[in-house]
């Protein structure tokens, strides 16, 4: 077979990688992707989960860029145990689904290169301050733990500035406390912050962090007013699903997030208007979630306020568009384009195409 025949499937393999296996500690599976015209280059994938606590410590291959520990009933971990040939160019470690209720500062020193961490579905109650700072970590997971009160500086990490996901979704936090002025430590560039169903009875102080998503669904929140977002101009996904108790929005409570493209207020059956003001300074909004509230039929100034909105969810499955109407033509002096919502169902929209109403 000529040459250049070959060549494409051989370009093929370098780009896509050929999976195999290869042999690993007693009980553990590994996975070894290869790369390269003539496989020079692997990365190795562990799996020893659901085996127990007896396989710590586990010795690892050299080229193992992710480790996955859970469901192993662990209670502890420290450097000594995630040390080692292998360790040394770990970039992701699943540590959920264990009975962690601490992890000792230094415990992850010695990952240089981990770039995620899941730790979620343990017990843990706190989170030492400088937990994460040796490695360059882009995705933490705490969902389904413990925390009462966390401390934004405890993400601080050795990033370089790479954008940092935080999921502490599921806990007990009651008390989100701020990076502090003048501190050592560099702000954590925590762009993406999943506060969902905790125990927070006001929005935190988010203020000195780079955040473009940020949830807080599920939680008591009481009201949000004016102040409660100062400093977040930035975010453009903000989520207040299925808020507890009976949240109140208080006018201009909005007004700083200038630059929010997407609000989810769906699932809070007793959200009533509190005047037109309620959603002022939402310039650059394009999607609104209302489904699940009180805030149907939409008022008629919504759109004035409103000025980039391009859809809104109203529930049972209508998505409303804005619609712009030209009027006579030639138009008249002074006259303007009336716009309004046209409502349909979601599964007639979708029928319709992205480019119609």
């Amino acid at each position: 077979m000529p040459w250049p025949l070959l060549l494409p499937p051989l370009l093929l393999l370098a780009a896509s990688g050929a999976q195999t296996t290869r042999p690993c500690s007693p009980g553990c599976q590994c996975e070894v992707e290869t790369f390269g015209l003539f496989d020079s280059f692997s990365l190795t994938r562990v799996d020893c989960s659901g085996l127990g606590p007896h396989i710590m410590p586990v010795p690892i291959p050299l080229d193992t860029t992710h480790l996955d520990l859970s469901s192993n009933r662990l209670e502890t971990v420290n450097e000594s145990v995630l040390a080692g040939p292998g360790y040394t160019t770990l970039a992701g470690l699943d540590l959920s689904h264990n009975l962690l209720t601490s992890i000792l500062p230094t415990a992850f020193s010695r990952l240089r290169y981990l770039e995620s961490l899941d730790l979620s579905h343990n017990g843990l109650a706190a989170l030492p301050a400088d937990s994460f700072t040796s490695s360059p970590l882009s995705d933490v997971n705490l969902s389904h733990n413990r925390l009462q009160e966390v401390s934004v500086s405890a993400f601080t990490t050795h990033s370089q500035g790479r954008v940092l996901h935080v999921d502490l979704s599921h806990n007990l936090i009651h008390r989100l406390l701020p990076h502090p002025a003048g501190a050592s430590l560099p702000t954590p560039t925590i762009q993406s912050l999943n506060l969902a169903w905790n125990q927070l009875h006001a929005v935190p102080d988010l203020h000195d962090l780079p955040l473009r998503y940020l949830s807080l669904d599920g939680n008591p929140l009481a009201a949000i007013g004016p102040g409660a977002f100062t400093g977040l101009v930035g975010l453009t996904h903000l989520s207040l699903g299925s808020l507890q108790g009976v949240p109140q929005l208080a006018p201009y409570g909005f007004r700083e997030l200038q630059g929010l493209q997407v609000l989810d207020l769906s699932g809070n059956p007793k959200l009533k208007w509190a005047g037109a003001e309620m959603l002022s300074g939402l310039d650059s909004l394009q999607e609104l979630d209302l489904s699940g509230t009180a805030l149907v039929p939409l008022p008629e100034m919504l759109l004035l306020h409103l000025p980039a909105l391009q859809s809104v969810s109203v529930g049972q499955g209508v998505r409303c568009r804005r619609l712009v109407r030209e009027g006579a033509y030639p138009r008249q002096p002074g006259s303007s384009p009336k716009v309004a919502l046209h409502c349909v169902e979601a599964q007639e929209l979708a029928a319709r195409g992205p480019d119609t109403l």
